[in-house]
């Protein structure tokens, strides 16, 4: 299990800028029920998901809708299917395979929600999954990206995802190293 106290206690001072918002908390504590109520283990593999998060929401951790105006979103070849959820999903075949079968449907915590699970562990967003960079043989914070969008930003993202880990894998709040 992980302890809660110390993960929000860290993540506060890194990656977010010295607090969080009721939104923000409200979003992480979604995903460590989804992770704890199925029993994953590998916090690499979370970390991972929640440095993804921070990035594709901007730091919102909430399900959010691709920034833009109405002009620039319907000149969009995906239009009306514009990215949405913790992960910016696009495509109308790419919302169907998450269940989403609407405009507006992956801004629901369910949805986003399997988005997030499904598409990063099964790699339904580009054939890259988080056992391809997180295993028994290695840890690739930087490659992990290709999960969700080539190396687009992969270093920002390697150091969330990093700060992520510390506040995970930390036992007490003298204990937390970086893999």
């Amino acid at each position: 299990m992980i302890d809660r106290q110390i993960f929000f206690s860290r993540v506060r001072s890194a990656p977010f800028p010295g607090r969080l918002s009721v939104e923000q908390v409200d979003g992480l504590t979604r995903i460590l029920d989804t992770w704890e109520r199925l029993a994953l283990t590998d916090l690499r593999w979370l970390a991972n998901m929640f440095g993804q998060t921070f990035h594709e929401t901007g730091e919102r951790m909430q399900p959010i809708r691709e920034a833009g105006s109405a002009a620039y979103l319907q000149s969009k070849p995906y239009y009306p299917y514009v990215g949405e959820g913790l992960i910016q999903v696009t495509w109308e075949a790419n919302y169907r395979k998450f269940g989403a079968e609407h405009p507006g449907d992956l801004l629901t915590w369910p949805y986003a929600l399997r988005a997030l699970f499904d598409g990063m562990i099964k790699g339904m967003f580009t054939g890259k999954k988080l056992a391809d960079y997180f295993n028994d043989r290695e840890t690739d914070w930087l490659h992990a990206r290709r999960i969700i969008n080539g190396l687009d930003r992969a270093e920002e993202i390697a150091a969330y995802s990093k700060h992520f880990f510390t506040a995970l894998a930390a036992k007490d709040e003298d204990e937390a190293k970086v893999a």
